[in-house]
Order: C-alpha cells, then sequence, then structure tokens
C-alpha cells in the first residue's frame, strides 16, 4: 500500500467516525489535555493499522477495536505518551469540534460509563452505537451469552444509581 493510498483511507475513516473515536475518549479520558492524548494515540493507532486492515470485518468494527485497545491501554499506563507522537494541527481542529456544548444528560451518562471497569465501559460503547451482541463479543473477545449478561448488569447498575441521584431527567 502506498502512502497516499494510505493518507486517502486515513482521511476518509477519520471523516467518517470521528464521532466513534470521540465517544471512546469521552469515555476513558476526562480532562481536555488527557482527551486530546488519547485522541492522538488512537488515530495514531489507527494510522499505523491501515496497512494491516485484511476487510475481515466492517471498517467501524476495526475502528472501535483500535479505539478500544488502545484506550484501555493507555488507561492501564496512567501517563501520556508524548515521547513519540508527532505534532497533527489538523487534529487539533477536529478536537475543537468536540468541545460544544453537551446535553447534561450525556455527561451523566459518560460520567457513569467512566466509572465502569474496562470491559463494561466498552460494552457500554458499543451498545449504545447499536452493535449487535456478536459483533461486541467478536471486538472483545468473550462470549455472546456473557455480553448479554453484562450488559443487564450494566443496566441495572445505571438506573439503580440514575434513581439515587438528580441526573437531569434520566
Amino acid at each position: 500500500m502506498s502512502e497516499l493510498e494510505q493518507n486517502h483511507i486515513f482521511e476518509m475513516w477519520l471523516s467518517q467516525h470521528k464521532a466513534l473515536l470521540f465517544k471512546v475518549v469521552r469515555a476513558y479520558a476526562f480532562t481536555a489535555m488527557d482527551q486530546d492524548d488519547l485522541f492522538q494515540e488512537i488515530i495514531i493507532q489507527v494510522w499505523h493499522s491501515i496497512p494491516t486492515f485484511k476487510q475481515q470485518s466492517s471498517n467501524t468494527t476495526w475502528m472501535y477495536r483500535i479505539a478500544l485497545n488502545t484506550a484501555i491501554k493507555w488507561l492501564s499506563k496512567e501517563r501520556k505518551h508524548t515521547q513519540s507522537q508527532e505534532t497533527l494541527d489538523h487534529i487539533q481542529a477536529i478536537l475543537q469540534e468536540s468541545t460544544i456544548e453537551m446535553d447534561e444528560r450525556l455527561t451523566w451518562l459518560y460520567e457513569e460509563i467512566y466509572k465502569l471497569d474496562e470491559i463494561d465501559r466498552s460494552i457500554s460503547l458499543l451498545l449504545l452505537d447499536g452493535f449487535s451482541y456478536k459483533e461486541m463479543a467478536g471486538i472483545l473477545g468473550i462470549s455472546e451469552s456473557n455480553v448479554g449478561v453484562k450488559i443487564n448488569r450494566i443496566k441495572k447498575q445505571l438506573i439503580t444509581k440514575s434513581k439515587q441521584q438528580d441526573c437531569h431527567g434520566i
């Protein structure tokens, strides 16, 4: 694959799936600086993975897998990786788009999702994006029945918390 082809695919995927990436970033990092770092880390991983994409899944599923794995690794390190990252000026403009004021209910939901463990957090994001149990199981490497059990527990947990707190109408 030529670098020109890789650039084309990267730009296309980034424009198509930036909302997906923002969801993952918001679920794994809360400060603006951390979100910026994680977003850059994810897109760098996407860039590097394009030549290895074998079209065995949709590019959406591929992007999700990369974003979630990168976010989990980033979170486990608990520190920023700034040494080998390139400055991506055009990414800064995309990040600015994400700072649009959000609905308080959505903010509450992302805060609660952030409190979940890594697998439950990933399942929540995939569920919000409409992935099937089978697709989630494939992305996360767990069984479909385990996905179902976890979703049921997550829903119960969020409902309980929403009843205990003033959740802005949730």
